[in-house]
């Protein structure tokens, strides 16, 4: 149908419908303004936020840290999906690395690895999946180090295998199965480790994976 045979009403219908699909997409790079950004937040929809690129990291973190747990695990969220590289919200969100709060703890733990490359993140990561209380934490944790890490270097990428591979000692069952299984993830190998053995039964299974690592460093660093 030719647009000159619409009828005035269904005319204004189809203008509001472009106008309005312009203000969702945020036309060119323009960053969205807080209205919308808090809109996109509540619907948690964040394919929006795309065209905006680098532009609207800074605008979500300043809601992040004004926001109360559930803004800011819809904007640790949104960063997760944006996956830009930003020293600023790493920092940012380091600060709830260690929050009680579940949804949020989730979310800060799943947006560090694809919001930096720093290896502070992987160390704290490690750290929670080894030593948190709440075996939540430390599940998700290790997801995190398996999956989210995609901005690391080659030797970025060294130290977080050591860790896990340093892991596979735990004296807590659960984490060396979660160890086991970022390691699998993240090399397709598991050395025939049998988490829930006895530890004379684990140890040379142990033995191997550091072998394997130490070669693998030594590929990496040419040492």
């Amino acid at each position: 149908m030719e647009m000159h045979r619409l009828h005035p009403p269904m005319m204004l219908f189809l203008v509001c419908l472009f106008l309005l699909g312009a203000s969702v997409t945020y036309a060119g790079s323009a960053p969205p303004t807080p209205a919308e950004l808090q809109a996109v937040l509540a619907r948690e929809d964040y394919q929006p936020l795309k065209p905006s690129g680098a532009a609207v990291i800074e605008p979500l973190l300043t809601l992040y840290q004004a926001g109360d747990a559930d803004t800011r695990r819809r904007v640790a969220n949104a960063l997760y999906y944006l996956s830009i590289k930003s020293a600023h919200a790493r920092e940012v969100l380091m600060q709830d690395v260690h929050t009680q709060h579940p949804q949020l703890r989730l979310a800060v733990q799943w947006a560090l690895g694809r919001v930096s490359d720093d290896t502070t993140v992987v160390r704290v990561l490690l750290d929670n999946m080894e030593n948190d209380p709440n075996p939540l934490f430390r599940d998700k944790a290790a997801c995190a180090l398996a999956y989210d890490q995609v901005h690391l270097s080659e030797k970025q990428h060294v130290l977080l295998l050591e860790g896990l591979v340093r892991a596979l000692e735990n004296d807590k069952d659960d984490v060396r199965r979660i160890a086991l299984q970022a390691l699998h993830i993240r090399t397709g190998q598991t050395k025939d480790f049998s988490p829930d053995a006895p530890v004379n039964v684990r140890q040379p299974a142990v033995q191997r994976w550091k072998a394997w690592v130490a070669e693998y460093r030594k590929n990496i660093y040419g040492d």
